[in-house]
């Protein structure tokens, strides 16, 4: 017994020591991969820097022609904190320049109060401006779009608000409350600002809010819902819809990376155990599903009806990566290298010529084939400023943690 023991002692310690010298080489492979895609990035994002209007935002690339925004467009945030990500890693003050540069055309959105994308245009921008530079100017705009956010919050739902009901097609549809998937996203903000200040409602609202999805927005199987319409006062459900997706019934690929990351990010925050167990529920769901194609890039639906030849959403698959490696931190064993050789497979995916565009094409942007809005025929199969601000995310995770 002792004999046999000590032969399985030894072939365990035997593959531990080779699957760590895999892992050294796949690490060195890692390290040349998130090198080479930041020099690159550095070199394109001076192309879209010269395609952009110093008064705007980038939006997309389509029809051989780059599409700005102004500051109000929910994706303004995406290109100052893209730039701060390559900031990061390359130390080059003109790209701080730029970053801050823009970061004045988003000032005033802080008082913004009229949907829920406050987090996704002032924490990506506002909030690693403020990670890497600690100027206190920033912080107080933080503060400050916090509050304006915490305005959509209703109390009697415990949610907070995603798009207004005033007029057009929501109203014509009978919409009261709309909240969709996406608003998990805008919550690291508040928690951010609850922990970096005195003032715990924002936490609290991001808490009740993260509560409430958690009971009514997802399926037995932790795919989601893309839309919810809440009756404001009393917190009923009435009607469960998509908007991006394929069908209500669906599972939107994209909408379901915003509820991974975010319920990843609220345990980041809080430790609660059941954000946790969601993140790693939603994880299940997309890691197992059958119509996940083995480069890890999903279709812009994982129910849209002719796959094998639906688009592809590379942005909806740099959330993933992003959001598995933060996972990962959380967890061990096999189920951590499940979700680390998952985000590395993306990572890789994302760096090949399928998906990345050529120095000096697609309008400046990182990445090709993203979806913003099929059913609105909008963004089709175009790059868009957040597939690029989380992959970059994403190589930097990978650096921090992993190499």
């Amino acid at each position: 017994m002792k004999i046999k023991y000590y032969l399985i002692l030894l072939s365990f310690c035997s593959s531990s020591i080779f699957a760590q010298k895999d892992n050294s080489k796949d690490h060195s492979a890692m390290k040349k991969m998130i090198e080479e895609n930041f020099v690159f990035a550095e070199k394109q994002y001076q192309f879209l820097e010269k395609a952009t209007p110093s008064d705007s935002m980038p939006r997309t690339f389509e029809s051989g022609h780059n599409v700005s925004s102004d500051a109000y467009w929910w994706c303004s945030g995406f290109y100052p904190g893209t730039l701060l990500y390559i900031y990061e890693y390359t130390k080059k003050p003109l790209l701080l320049k730029e970053a801050e540069k823009r970061l004045t055309i988003l000032d005033t959105v802080k008082y913004y109060t009229k949907n829920h994308d406050l987090g996704f245009m002032m924490y990506c921008s506002f909030g690693n401006a403020y990670r890497l530079t600690k100027n206190e100017e920033y912080k107080k705009v933080i503060l400050q779009s916090s509050k304006s956010l915490a305005t959509r919050y209703h109390a009697g739902a415990k949610v907070i608000q995603s798009w207004e009901v005033t007029e057009g097609a929501l109203k014509q549809k009978g919409f009261v409350g709309p909240v969709i998937i996406d608003n998990l996203m805008n919550l690291e903000m508040l928690e951010w600002t609850s922990h970096n200040s005195t003032d715990k409602s924002f936490a609290e609202i991001a808490e009740n809010h993260a509560n409430t999805t958690i009971k009514n927005h997802f399926r037995p199987d932790y795919s989601s819902y893309h839309v919810l319409d809440y009756d404001l006062n009393t917190g009923e459900v009435r009607k469960k819809v998509t908007a991006q997706g394929y069908a209500d019934s669906s599972a939107w690929s994209r909408g379901q990376g915003w509820a991974l990351y975010g319920y990843t990010m609220m345990y980041r925050f809080t430790k609660n155990p059941e954000y946790l167990k969601q993140a790693k529920g939603v994880a299940k769901f997309i890691l197992n599903n059958p119509n996940l194609p083995a480069d890890k890039v999903p279709y812009w639906d994982f129910d849209a009806p002719n796959i094998p030849n639906a688009l592809r959403d590379v942005s909806a698959a740099a959330v993933y990566a992003s959001a598995l490696l933060e996972l990962g931190q959380y967890t061990d064993g096999a189920e951590k290298q499940n979700y680390v050789d998952t985000a590395k497979t993306i990572l890789k995916s994302l760096s090949g010529p399928k998906y990345r565009a050529k120095l000096g094409a697609n309008g400046g942007y990182l990445l090709m084939h993203s979806v913003g809005s099929i059913p609105h025929k909008s963004e089709i199969d175009v790059p868009l400023t957040y597939a690029d601000y989380y992959f970059l995310e994403a190589l930097l995770r990978y650096k921090k943690w992993y190499l």
